[in-house]
């Protein structure tokens, strides 16, 4: 990071990071490759990416609310359920590095976008949100896992949010997107709090990124609120088939 337009390509990436991240998932995996290419350990390179990732939730949060989005208090239960998740994989982060992570999260994707494929479409009638009672505890179950993984990594995880709550709780595409970014800023945060105990952050270049990640995430948020359900459905698509060629090949 000796060179100037290093800083200018760490924000330009982060508003890419940030929108996709925002509207879909997986972006995180770009941005962690340009750290780990700028010569940073991918142990560092983690915990900093962190630091845009609370920014670009933040503004996510608040572009989504500024359009009347916003689905508290479940997003709030999901979101403790994760942080308590997170403080697990963050630990095993800080320790372990992902060898052979990358194959497996490839079939993830591949998983994933099968689901979308082939899913039957949620008819009108059923899109009346089960977001209490037993699903409820479905979701903060299922999101305790989901902060484990995101505490470990993060890239990719919110394909798999997005999915489950609009299939397991009906939520339609943008609100599930809304709880999402929600829920992601809850748990990173006490991710980032494992990385800072144990020095792993680069400030300055973690705050740098954050402008283009809190950039891209607040024109995104706000587009995917204009835009609907068939604007993040395509977008999931491309994206999924992106990053798993990407994981597999690369």
């Amino acid at each position: 990071m000796d060179q100037w337009y290093h800083y200018l390509l760490l924000i330009a990436v982060g508003f890419i990071v940030g929108f996709i991240n925002t509207v879909a998932g997986g972006g995180s995996l770009l941005s962690l490759a340009l750290l780990i290419f700028f010569g940073i350990p991918p142990t560092v390179a983690n915990g900093t990416n962190r630091v845009a990732i609370a920014i670009q939730s933040m503004l996510g949060v608040a572009g989504f609310k500024s359009k009347g989005v916003s689905t508290f208090p479940f997003n709030i239960y999901l979101g403790i359920s994760a942080l308590l998740g997170s403080l697990v994989g963050a630990n095993i982060a800080v320790e372990v590095s992902g060898a052979t992570f990358n194959k497996i999260l490839a079939v993830v994707m591949i998983a994933v976008l099968l689901i979308i494929i082939f899913k039957p479409k949620l008819k009108a009638e059923d899109i009346q949100e089960r977001i209490t009672g037993k699903y409820l505890w479905i979701g903060i179950i299922a999101f305790f896992f989901f902060g484990v993984y995101g505490g470990f990594i993060n890239a990719g995880l919110g394909f798999i949010i997005i999915l489950f709550l609009h299939y397991a709780n009906h939520m339609s595409l943008v609100r599930a997107n809304a709880t999402k970014v929600a829920v992601v800023l809850i748990y990173t945060l006490a991710a980032l709090t494992v990385f800072i105990y144990h020095d792993k952050i680069i400030w300055e270049i973690g705050l740098v990124l954050a402008i283009g990640n809190g950039s891209g995430a607040w024109v995104a948020s706000r587009v995917s609120v204009a835009r609907g359900d068939g604007f993040i459905k395509k977008f999931l698509m491309l994206m999924i088939i992106v990053m798993a060629v990407k994981l597999w090949f690369f």
